[in-house]
């Protein structure tokens, strides 16, 4: 199989872009909320349910190879792990509604602290995500394709969502952190090679953070979303990865 780096470099660098010029993306500031992010969102959902739930369940069986313990106890464990990944990530945002002063007051910004801690977990987000790009289990060319349709389209809605919080503090230094995240983590995905059952860990976890960013952003409760782009994202997205397993198979 030929090398994927050069691939994988690609979509870092795809990822960094969006880091640094969502800002710059003026159609997606709009009320009620831009068929574009709708549309996102809907790829975002379908990513959940056809590649990170079946991904934690595979994550199942090398915990049972790596541990000897019977197939439920190490599929417990890992929906353990994916499951504290959501509710540290749930901590943190329901951190910045409270700095907020409730969801309510959408328009308060919440206190800066609370801002750069929302980005450093982010930042261990990306980070992790980047580190994943070199060990993915699916490394067929419409396996990353899809990956990083529905990865690079999430990126969009959450940096959206961030820099509305603090423009100012993102557009001067949050945007270059999550920028040095990502290409940290696909420097040190190509020289550090962890075995796979922590690979599996750092899915699980990154997994269970995912599901929850990714409902929170895609599913808002503040602003009308548009069902009709957001049903055509989660139908073509899933068509695709239907299609890519039966042309795989």
């Amino acid at each position: 199989m030929p090398a994927i780096e050069p691939v994988t470099a690609f979509m870092a660098l795809a990822f960094c872009a969006v880091h640094l010029f969502v800002g710059r993306l003026r159609f997606l500031d709009v009320e009620p909320r831009s068929r574009w992010l709708s549309f996102a969102g809907g790829v975002a959902v379908a990513y959940v349910f056809l590649h990170i739930l079946p991904e934690l369940g595979a994550h199942g069986a090398t915990f049972q190879r790596a541990t000897g313990l019977a197939r439920g106890a190490a599929e417990a464990w890992v929906y353990t792990l994916s499951l504290a990944g959501l509710a540290l990530f749930y901590g943190i945002e329901r951190a910045l509604v409270v700095s907020r002063g409730g969801r309510e007051r959408r328009d308060t910004r919440p206190r800066s602290g609370i801002f750069w801690l929302h980005i450093a977990a982010s930042g261990l987000l990306i980070f992790i995500v980047a580190y994943l790009l070199n060990h993915r289990e699916d490394a067929t060319a419409g396996g990353l394709a899809l990956f990083f349709v529905a990865l690079l389209l999430h990126f969009v809605t959450a940096d959206f969502a961030s820099r509305a919080d603090h423009p100012e503090i993102y557009d001067h230094a949050g945007r270059w952190a999550l920028v040095a995240a990502t290409l940290a983590g696909w420097m040190t995905g190509l020289f550090v090679e962890l075995p796979e059952i922590a690979i599996g860990c750092l899915f699980a976890f990154v997994g269970g953070a995912m599901i929850l960013v990714i409902l929170k952003e895609e599913l808002p409760e503040e602003r009308e979303s548009s069902f009709w782009p957001f049903l055509s994202g989660t139908v073509l997205y899933a068509g695709l990865v239907l299609a890519e397993f039966y042309l795989a198979a």
